[in-house]
């Protein structure tokens, strides 16, 4: 599914480099939005919460040293 992006509410992890090269992320009560954020008025990825839950647990446990 994805959504047209606002730009009010989006930010990037606090471990993203400083490269521009990161998606940002829009936290509302029903969907979580994922955007990149070279192209802040294109296209968002919108996840329901137990997608995203999902989606992260996966991304932890395929990285290294996990």
């Amino acid at each position: 599914m994805t959504e047209h992006t606002p730009t009010r509410g989006w930010f990037t992890s606090s471990r993203s480099a400083s490269n521009a090269a990161c998606v940002e992320v829009r936290l509302t009560a029903d969907t979580i939005g994922v955007r990149d954020s070279k192209d802040r008025g294109g296209p968002a990825l919108a996840f329901d919460p137990a997608a995203w839950t999902g989606f992260l647990t996966t991304l932890k446990a395929a990285a290294p040293g996990s």
